[in-house]
């Protein structure tokens, strides 16, 4: 495999990632940070990381509109719940023993 097949495997990947995000609006933020320790917000800062990388003009809201499908506070009033105790708990355990990527 060359670099440009690399590339555009990884490209891929990163769009059927987003495909998934973007259709499993059931599971919350707090529930991927908890199992996985990213969630939606991580991949779009990485996403305009990497864009900040190339020098390419790419604002944060931008970045998580294209992770989102939509602009983020919409995704939030439609998707987005209030966390439970047991979420936040497990949140808080997970935050002081995992280092963040």
């Amino acid at each position: 495999m060359n670099d440009t097949q690399r590339t555009e495997l990884e490209a891929a990947a990163f769009r059927r990632l987003v495909a998934h995000l973007q259709a499993r609006t059931d599971v919350q933020n707090i529930d991927l940070m908890n199992l996985s320790g990213f969630c939606r917000n991580c991949l779009s800062k990485w996403y305009k990381a990497a864009a900040d990388d190339q020098g390419v003009d790419l604002s944060l809201d931008q970045a998580r509109e294209t992770v989102y499908g939509m602009p983020y506070d919409q995704w939030k009033a439609q998707y987005q719940t209030e966390a439970s105790p047991a979420q936040q708990a497990a949140f808080a355990q997970g935050s002081t023993s995992k280092e963040k990527p």
